[in-house]
């Protein structure tokens, strides 16, 4: 069930990389404009909430507190389709946010109360397929409703079930199909915040955890705070996770109009049949990292930052040679492997947060390493990434016509040679800055190494 919740969680928070090109197309802003759309937007007040919400649920009933953020964010993400400017837009991501703030880390104490040590880094990989998977689902519904489901086809339909009122009322002839998939996506969601209320069962606090661990009292966030300046393994996750994701992010914020530009396919085929393989591959990875690091801990306690380090290396040729390459039948082979190996960093994301600390503060040290990884890594990679989309766009586009500026290529009634510059352009300034990007993986290596080092002492293994 709290696979569920994670799924629902990612498929409101990415199925805005998949609306990029419609919603700059209908707003008129460039790169920049979506890298804040999709980054600070969502990461600001989400890390920030976070830590409150999750001193809150390490006294409080957490599956409550799962169910009412899953409702206030699946809200939010139907209010997304009915925004009537870019502010209105930058202002309900932001509520998607507050509400997505409160599931991962009550979740994820809820998990360690459910599974014994041994089992919960298999317990959160699973937990963490939400990421892929959520993606997966975004992609498929994404693509599929604004390629098929626009507004004049949503109005027949209704006409064709005698809802005419709607039609009239919500001038559906009119409506983008981007706005119809951020109605169809949020309101499911509502359904699964009651289905969660009614299944989950809240847990003891600490109830797989040795008999000396638990009914201790509560600690003071300063004190966790200090417990974790001791776990010098926690911190080199904590790093490379938040290294990884601000590349992840901010190259998956685009990577749907990398496919569009570079590659000259539909949205519908960019997100349904490319990215959709990506996020099967990526669900693979995910697990097994979990998987793997359960069996051989054991053998290779070190595993929660060998496996991600060792994956990582092999990332980077892959996915530079698959963006750089203008044959899709060479880059997609490339890509998947590559995302398989990518997502291993995920499993690290939870289980080490949780396995440092005991039952006390778990909720609390997941929220803390969230606060660190979405800031930086959500709040800094989208809009790093789209200004230097920008930046380099416009750089090519000086190189083939210096007439030409990034205002002028808005323009509807352009040459044909002018507008040929301008799309080469910008396609070409997208696709260098994701192989830029992810050259920094090299950096996020560096601090699975160093977490190896000691995070056997730090877990207790």
């Amino acid at each position: 069930m709290l696979l569920t919740v994670y799924i629902f969680n990612f498929i409101d928070r990415t199925i805005i990389n998949i609306l990029t090109e419609p919603i700059k197309e209908s707003f008129g802003v460039e790169d920049w404009q979506m890298g804040l759309l999709g980054g600070p937007a969502f990461a600001i007040l989400y890390t920030f909430v976070g830590i409150p919400i999750a001193r809150f649920s390490e006294k409080n009933h957490r599956v409550w507190i799962i169910a009412g953020s899953i409702a206030l964010w699946s809200l939010m993400t139907a209010l997304c389709g009915f925004a009537t400017s870019f502010i209105a837009l930058f202002v309900f991501r932001i509520g998607v946010s507050i509400g997505e703030a409160g599931c991962s880390p009550p979740a994820n104490s809820i998990i360690a109360d459910y599974f014994i040590p041994k089992e919960r880094s298999t317990a959160v990989s699973v937990y963490a397929l939400g990421i892929p998977l959520g993606g997966m689902v975004a992609y498929i519904f994404g693509g599929f409703i604004v390629g098929n489901l626009d507004g004049p086809i949503v109005g027949a339909m209704l006409q064709s079930w005698n809802w005419t009122w709607a039609v009239n009322a919500l001038d559906w002839q009119n409506i983008e199909g981007w706005r119809v998939a951020f109605v169809v996506v949020g309101v499911p969601g509502i359904i699964v915040a009651m289905l969660v209320k009614m299944t989950i069962k809240e847990p003891p606090r600490g109830y797989t955890d040795p008999a000396e661990m638990q009914n201790k009292e509560q600690v003071g966030f300063g004190e966790v705070l200090r417990i974790l300046t001791q776990k010098p393994s926690y911190w080199h996750v904590t790093m490379g996770v938040t290294i990884a994701s601000f590349v992840n992010y901010g190259v998956g914020q685009f990577f749907v109009s990398f496919l569009i530009r570079t590659h000259e396919m539909s949205i519908f085929d960019a997100s349904v049949k490319i990215a959709m393989a990506l996020a099967v591959m990526a669900s693979i990875g995910t697990y097994m990292s979990g998987f793997l690091a359960d069996k051989y801990a054991e053998r290779f306690p070190k595993a929660l930052a060998l496996i991600p380090m060792f994956a990582l290396i092999g990332v980077i040729p892959m996915h530079v040679t698959g963006y750089l390459t203008d044959s899709l039948w060479i880059a997609v082979p490339l890509l998947m492997v590559g995302q398989m190996l990518l997502y291993t960093y995920l499993c690290p994301l939870y289980a080490v947060p949780s396995g440092v600390v005991d039952s006390r503060m778990r909720a609390t040290a997941v929220a803390v390493t969230l606060f660190i990884v979405n800031l930086l890594g959500y709040g800094l990679g989208p809009p790093l990434i789209g200004g230097l989309s920008t930046i380099l766009n416009a750089t090519f586009l000086s190189g083939i016509d210096p007439s030409l500026t990034l205002e002028a290529c808005k323009a509807s009634n352009l040459a044909a040679a002018a507008q040929s510059a301008c799309d080469s352009a910008n396609a070409d300034g997208l696709q260098w800055s994701m192989v830029i990007f992810k050259c920094l993986y090299v950096w996020s290596v560096f601090h699975f190494y160093m977490a190896s080092k000691t995070i056997q002492r730090d877990m207790g293994r």
